[in-house]
């Protein structure tokens, strides 16, 4: 079979340059068995324009570093191979994050910005023994966990959310699977009503409308929907509760 000639379409901006207003370029490249997004990227930067920028770094799909918008859908380069996608392939950076230049965007700043929010990490009064062993746990439990700890923080669940695009300070199905995992971590003393300050908000797990594309878009397969799910019930029930003690 006769090889492809793919035409890749790319957002190209720099803001350095603000003037230069933002413009999508084509760049032409013949397809070769088992090409994915990046190596097409990194042939075009060595091979035509060395001013191309995006970001790549483990090219396996555990960074998260090259997720972009594909032909207007959010996935990880890498993961992408060029036989699945059509002739003409748009490219363009994420949403709602920061662009630093033509599919580069800066993903850091907003999670650590949304870990902060919703302060994850454990929050006990235990006091840390490095003497003594370490608690064991329920493998079902350790396993749900794991679960919600295999998010790489990509962005793709948060470039695809209808409410993250209009909402600037939304935590997304990203933050609110972060909360998710804390909530159900024993180790976490934190009571549901300290729980639902955090997260029992417009901006938190009740701004969520419920289109999913989140759950759509994740390139690892967490189970977001479940993971909205469970927080929305447990914040309700914080509600209903704290509605109680107050009669």
């Amino acid at each position: 079979m006769e090889a492809r000639n793919l035409t890749f379409r790319i957002l190209r901006y720099n803001p350095e340059t603000p003037d230069v207003k933002p413009y999508l370029q084509d760049f032409q490249l013949v397809e070769e068995p088992g090409m994915t997004l990046f190596i097409v990227l990194n042939k075009l930067r060595e091979e035509q324009d060395p001013s191309l920028r995006f970001d790549f770094v483990c090219r396996a799909s555990i960074c998260g570093s090259c997720g972009m918008l594909i032909n207007g859908k959010p996935n990880l380069a890498c993961k992408t191979l060029t036989k699945t996608l059509p002739d003409v392939t748009t490219l363009m950076p994420l949403p709602v994050f920061k662009l630093l230049g033509d599919l580069s965007v800066d993903t850091g700043v907003w999670f650590r910005d949304v870990s902060l929010r919703t302060e994850a990490w454990i929050h006990t009064d235990e006091v840390f023994q490095p003497d003594v062993p370490e608690g064991k746990m329920d493998n079902e439990l350790a396993q749900k966990i794991y679960e919600a700890e295999r998010c790489i923080e990509c962005g793709c669940c948060i470039g695809g959310c209808a409410t993250a695009n209009i909402k600037p300070n939304f935590i997304g199905a990203a933050g609110v699977n972060r909360v998710a995992r804390f909530m159900m971590d024993p180790r976490d003393k934190r009571t549901e009503q300290e729980y639902f300050e955090v997260v029992g908000s417009e901006d938190g797990v009740f701004g969520c409308v419920g289109l999913m594309a989140c759950d759509d878009n994740c390139p690892v397969g967490i189970p977001l929907r479940s993971q909205l799910a469970y927080v929305r019930r447990q914040m309700a029930l914080a509600g209903w509760h704290m509605s109680r003690n107050k009669k």
